[in-house]
């Protein structure tokens, strides 16, 4: 069986064994004009009847492009989809330079049996890629926190250099636009607490205690804790990907290349603008928890305002304030820079920014616990 097509920059001409192998003949320029006239009826033909074998012989490709090469990709795409084999043969060293390129072996190939074979890799392989990765990843981290470092000194000894209109934005994003939620939540989280231990407390009379369990929990642990996820989640995540956007565009790499320090430029407002803001919003948190205890002892517990009240402030000390205070402070520094890490890291497309992002999230939460943890150890044997 044989068929030919012709054109004046391309012609082809199919021979077939009768035995569903067929050897695919090209004579002229694989290039755009040439591809474009022979693929709509090279397609058709393989779909209405894919052989079990397609051989395509290039001795008389005179010259080969990327349009060229695309199409070689879907010809082999729909014979290995067929469960067909593939081949070209007779290439010049030209041609074969061209293909090598563009890795035209890994083109046009059953995607599920290539993760299949990923993922049946040796064991040990796989342990020493992760673990190569986590050390370049620990490199990486040092890296960058000994640039950010260098870079808060350049803006202590400069103040000029900070890009005031992109540190409003960060504190309106980060600070403005978050206070809703972190009120509603935190109000509800006083509310709850204070209607769970008024119930053990009323059977010892003690219904007054409820003002000065919330108060204290919510000044030193809970509040900072609660505000610090709660950004975490609205602007760790927003960083990572803002950054990581950047990355794989190479904006990044066009501001190091017009003389713009990257971390100075993109990394310092995100910080300065979070160590401002996430300690004023986790006032507000422990202002509405406040309001939410006194809701349930007024409603619930027969408690009058002013009583309350009285019982809050004589159980809160300046010193408690302020400790949750500068525990948000460092929180707002974790949150920021552990954001800014993820985004720089970000290698490849789409995808590998929706794990930045997530990543960010994650790590920065684990990371305020684990701090939380430690400077609460510090204040038990501070005291």
């Amino acid at each position: 069986m044989t068929s030919e097509n012709k054109s004046q920059i391309l012609s082809y001409k199919t021979v077939g064994n009768g035995a569903g192998e067929i050897t695919l003949h090209f004579d002229g320029r694989l290039d755009m004009s040439g591809s474009s006239a022979v693929i709509k009826p090279l397609t058709s033909m393989l779909r209405s009847d894919a052989p079990d074998s397609l051989t395509i012989d290039l001795k008389q490709v005179s010259y080969l492009d990327d349009f060229g090469v695309a199409m070689l990709a879907g010809l082999k795409k729909i014979i290995v989809g067929s469960q067909g084999t593939f081949s070209l043969v007779n290439g010049s060293n030209n041609i074969r330079t061209v293909l090598a390129l563009h890795r035209f072996h890994e083109m046009g190939q059953d995607l599920d049996r290539l993760e299949y074979k990923s993922v049946r890799r040796d064991p040990f392989t796989r342990l020493g890629e992760a673990v190569a990765g986590y050390f370049n990843d620990f490199a990486f981290m040092l890296t960058f926190l000994g640039a950010t470092l260098f870079s808060f000194l350049h803006i202590i000894r400069h103040p000029g250099s900070l890009r005031r209109h992109d540190t409003l934005r960060c504190m309106q994003s980060t600070g403005v636009e978050a206070l809703p939620i972190v009120g509603l939540i935190s109000f509800l989280l006083g509310l709850i607490m204070a209607f769970m231990s008024s119930v053990q407390l009323q059977q010892f009379g003690a219904n007054i205690y409820v003002a000065s369990l919330v108060a204290l929990s919510m000044t030193r642990e809970l509040g900072p804790i609660m505000t610090a996820i709660i950004v975490a989640g609205r602007s760790s995540s927003a960083f990572a990907a803002e950054i990581g956007s950047m990355k794989i565009s190479e904006e990044v790499d066009a501001l190091f290349t017009m003389g713009f320090e990257p971390n100075l430029f993109l990394v310092m407002p995100k910080m300065v603008a979070s160590l401002l803001v996430v300690p004023l919003l986790t006032l507000f948190s422990d202002l509405f928890a406040i309001l939410g205890g006194l809701i349930v002892g007024v409603g619930m517990l027969d408690l009058t305002v002013n009583s309350y009240i009285g019982q809050t402030i004589k159980t809160l000390s300046l010193f408690d304030v302020f400790w949750g205070v500068a525990k948000s402070g460092i929180f707002a520094l974790i949150i920021s820079w552990t954001g800014c890490l993820r985004g720089f890291q970000v290698r490849g497309g789409a995808a590998a920014v929706g794990r930045a992002t997530t990543s960010a999230v994650v790590t920065s939460i684990f990371l305020i616990i684990l701090v939380d943890s430690i400077m609460v150890v510090i204040l038990r044997y501070w005291e």
